[in-house]
């Protein structure tokens, strides 16, 4: 017997072909299409305007691989962490991000199972690749978070980065279709801007560059955290093969492309990337034929790297150097430190 597919590996139109050779008005199609991608739901028994019957031969012929919650962390800084539970026996973390005076709810989502890069200051990093998520995996965690937030905080998301486990454009067709039906208008999805979103990488020159070919919408952001390649290089292997010059090329022509916001992030590390020559390094990079903004990141202690965050003061050089050379800088502070859900936390720990 030929295993079962996932309901949601088919399209709307292939649903409404199925639902016409089992004589079900066409109308059924798309009820059951907003449950799947819209509404979120995990299972067919709460699909309630579908009749029982047409849910048990759903039930019978298709399997429903949906997320579920396992374990949620509340941070003192209202932070929340969760761990979901994949249909066959993976965990997987994403966290919500509430700043609530500036009224944004941000959450930050995983697409693989652990991470193939081993950069070296990165939690994920260390448990290498299990597999990559499916888009609806991906989409999974943006509806439960979103439940999260309207249970929580009386507000749903207004943001999305792709920057918890795993690098994005390595599952690359995964990413873009979880992108589709979360910007795809309701109830046929979740009705979301793309100009909400930002897809982080680690630095594949040729998966820029395609964004860009594909006409990608939203946002941009390189994980960047050196200036030089020699530093680059030790950090984050990654680098060998995707230059810094490789790199600046293809987000200039994503840029020239696209328009859309570009950004570096850059975890400031003590004594490594975090002196007054490597601003100035930075700074040259910021001078491109297109236009960026730097965010330094606190880093967060990781059990077993021997890394350190920047000393408050050196930090704070840093960034003023920045700004004092034109540059559009914002130092981001860690959130959720205390339950191991800040940046380059994330590890099923």
């Amino acid at each position: 017997m030929s295993e079962q597919k996932d309901i949601r590996s088919l399209t709307l139109t292939d649903i409404e072909t199925l639902f016409a050779e089992w004589g079900e008005p066409r109308f059924r199609a798309k009820q059951l299409y907003e449950w799947l991608w819209n509404k979120g739901a995990t299972d067919y028994e709460s699909m309630s305007n579908l009749s029982k019957n047409l849910r048990n031969r759903l039930q019978e012929n298709f399997t429903f691989h949906s997320l579920h919650e396992e374990k949620t962390q509340h941070s003192l800084d209202g932070t929340i962490k969760s761990r979901w539970l994949t249909h066959d026996g993976h965990r997987i973390e994403s966290v919500l991000i509430p700043v609530q005076q500036d009224d944004r709810y941000t959450v930050c989502v995983s697409t693989q199972v652990g991470c193939s890069l081993t950069c070296a200051f990165c939690a994920t990093g260390q448990m290498g690749r299990k597999r990559n998520l499916t888009a609806a995996e991906i989409v999974d965690q943006v509806t439960g978070v979103n439940r999260q937030s309207l249970e929580g905080f009386g507000k749903p998301l207004s943001n999305i980065v792709y920057m918890g486990m795993g690098e994005p454009l390595l599952t690359y067709a995964n990413t873009m279709e979880s992108i589709a039906h979360i910007t795809t208008p309701a109830p046929n999805g979740l009705g979301m801007s793309a100009r909400r979103i930002t897809v982080s990488t680690a630095g594949i020159a040729k998966m820029i560059i395609k964004l860009a070919d594909d006409g990608f919408r939203s946002n941009l952001a390189l994980s960047l955290h050196a200036a030089d390649d020699q530093k680059r290089n030790k950090i984050m292997p990654i680098n060998e093969s995707n230059n810094l010059s490789a790199l600046m090329d293809a987000l200039e022509y994503f840029y020239r492309k696209t328009r859309n916001r570009i950004s570096y992030e850059y975890i400031a590390l003590d004594g490594f990337n975090d002196t007054i020559e490597d601003a100035a390094k930075l700074v040259q990079l910021c001078r491109r034929h297109f236009p960026v903004r730097v965010n330094i990141i606190e880093y967060n202690n990781v059990e077993g790297l021997n890394f350190d965050k920047s000393d408050e003061n050196r930090l704070n050089a840093f960034a003023a150097y920045l700004a004092d050379k034109g540059v559009t800088v914002t130092v981001r502070r860690s959130r959720g430190k205390d339950i191991d859900a800040a940046c380059g936390q994330l590890a099923n720990k």
